[in-house]
């Protein structure tokens, strides 16, 4: 498999304290992983320093690559990351329609603003994408009158849309990992299971996922990686099976945890 990302020796900041230490990391596009931790130890940061919203402290030794690269025009880089928020960026018009909104996912753009071309290929790739995640029921809906559960479906759309994941047709330079920071979050019990039902068809499909998260209900089965995080350091990095006992998770979160497996 190709890189996706490769981390070494990452310390980051926030607010003027250091809340990554030490992060050695490498990723492969294509994998099926989970980061797994508490709240406060550092997943969010860990993600939105891959997206470079957030860059390491210069010290000696770090290097931050992503895709092979070391530097990166950040507008290009949005196009190649599938990246999962929780709604829209910015302020959508109010017209903005769920075909709509995943046609954004090729301008990183809050709504389709007049200056922005859509061509006939990115709508037949937008109405393909929209049938994968279940969503064609939403095409003319609007995202201000949808539930959470289904505007996170629609957002995995705007997410996967450049890289026409599952259509067998990927966009030039684009990338088939999608990032869930906490997906599951807002959700009831029906969108979650909706959510990760969905997860599995598109890791079935071949798309990559990364997903962070406290919540170990979100671990899916295709997911055959897990890396552990406390205190804004990796403590564990390794196999499901070996890692989702109930003495390692205990350990993690501070509390008795009994782990059950099932089929």
């Amino acid at each position: 498999m190709a890189s996706f990302l490769e981390l070494e020796k990452v310390n980051v900041s926030r607010g003027g304290a250091t809340v990554l230490h030490d992060v050695n990391l490498r990723l492969e596009a294509g994998e099926h992983i989970a980061i797994l931790g508490p709240n406060g130890c550092g997943k969010s940061t860990l993600i939105k320093t891959m997206m470079c919203e957030l860059y390491p402290l210069a010290l000696e030794g770090t290097r931050v690559r992503i895709f092979g690269r070391e530097r990166w025009d950040l507008t290009e880089l949005k196009r190649r990351l599938g990246v999962v928020q929780t709604e829209l960026p910015g302020k959508p018009t109010l017209k903005t329609t769920g075909l709509d909104a995943v046609l954004t996912g090729f301008f990183s753009s809050s709504t389709l603003w007049p200056n922005l071309r859509v061509t006939e290929t990115m709508r037949e790739r937008a109405e393909r994408v929209l049938e994968l995640v279940g969503a064609t029921e939403l095409r003319e809906k609007l995202v201000g009158e949808m539930s959470a559960g289904q505007q996170r479906r629609v957002m995995i759309g705007r997410a996967l849309v450049g890289s026409g994941a599952g259509t067998g047709k990927a966009m030039p330079g684009a990338s088939e990992m999608l990032l869930l920071d906490e997906p599951s979050n807002a959700l009831d019990l029906a969108a979650q299971q909706e959510l990760r039902s969905m997860l599995r068809h598109l890791a079935q499909q071949g798309t990559g996922i990364l997903l962070i998260t406290h919540h170990i209900a979100d671990i899916l089965p295709e997911i055959g990686r897990v890396i552990l995080m406390r205190d804004g350091r990796i403590v564990a990095d390794g196999l499901k099976a070996e890692l989702l006992t109930a003495e390692r998770l205990s350990e993690l979160f501070g509390v008795e945890v009994e782990v059950v497996e099932r089929d």
